[in-house]
């Protein structure tokens, strides 16, 4: 029978199924394969025992990623605070350039927006093309929105920690207790309360929550090549092939169109030094690097 693996613990993979969910161990092969079943993976499994079974085969993913680890996912909530902590716009540019490079609908939500004014950071991204919220989770405020946009979706919600992810999935109420961190007045970071990642059947969708992380360098959050990073920022696209010379990186060179479209205001600098951030992060990476 085909199933989707809602979460994977010590070994066990529990994959939701039309029996119910089982309990299962993954085949040897996968090992040799060096292929891991993540949440989110369609699978094929044999019920061994009542509610106890075997991952056989791992069905075609449409995507995958390194961190959070998941699979088949539709849509990501990049969540960020607009106080305590301060927002990190490096570390969302990251996170959106991997879902634009893997075909994932990324929503930009500003969260704490009771405490702080979240609308100067989402006017980056509403002009950048993005689908952006300001919610508060302790007043309630956008909850409507979110569970609506969960409805027939395969959703996670990632961010830095101490954002408040695991407190704006408490209130929208889905029936599942997700750990709450205190962020410390101290550091304004927040503890890492979520330990794997789990999908819940919720809002007519499924949902997760990731892990807190902080900052990484993108080739080792996920693989993007340089020739790849431009087609990660759409606030680009109005301007490519108009620069004056084939293969422009958009950095540093004379007669850049999308330099000049900065300048201009047209796009935010901080999208654009979050750019070439990450471009002098993978310029010089090697695929074999990696094998």
């Amino acid at each position: 029978m085909v199933g989707r693996i809602l979460k994977g613990i010590g070994g066990f993979y529990y994959v939701k199924t039309e029996a119910g969910i089982l309990e299962c161990r993954a085949r040897g092969k996968f090992r040799k394969q060096r292929i891991s079943p993540l949440p989110g993976d369609m699978v094929e499994v044999f019920e061994t025992e009542p509610g106890k079974g075997s991952v056989e085969t791992i069905l075609p993913r449409r995507n995958s990623l390194i961190r959070p680890p998941i699979a088949n996912l539709d849509r990501a909530f990049l969540v960020m605070a607009a106080a305590r902590p301060e927002p990190v716009l490096l570390l969302i540019d990251k996170i959106i350039a991997v879902c634009e490079n893997n075909e994932i609908d990324p929503v930009v939500m500003i969260n704490k927006c009771d405490i702080a004014d979240g609308e100067p950071v989402a006017e980056i991204y509403r002009r950048a093309g993005f689908q952006t919220l300001c919610v508060s989770a302790e007043t309630g405020e956008g909850m409507a929105e979110i569970r609506a946009m969960i409805e027939g979706k395969v959703c996670a919600f990632t961010g830095n920690s101490g954002v408040g992810k695991s407190s704006i999935l408490n209130s929208l109420d889905i029936g599942a207790d997700f750990a709450v961190g205190a962020v410390s007045e101290r550091i304004e970071r927040g503890r890492h309360t979520t330990r794997h990642v789990e999908l819940v059947e919720a809002c007519g969708g499924f949902i997760a929550d990731t892990p807190g992380f902080g900052d990484v360098g993108l080739e080792k959050f996920q693989m993007i090549r340089k020739e790849e990073l431009e087609s990660c920022f759409r606030e680009f696209a109005p301007y490519e092939n108009r620069c004056k010379y084939t293969g422009c990186a958009h950095v540093k060179e004379q007669g850049c169109a999308i330099r000049a479209a900065v300048e201009a205001g047209e796009i935010p600098v901080s999208r654009y030094e979050s750019y070439v951030y990450m471009y002098n992060e993978v310029k010089d990476y090697k695929e074999w690097e990696n094998r």
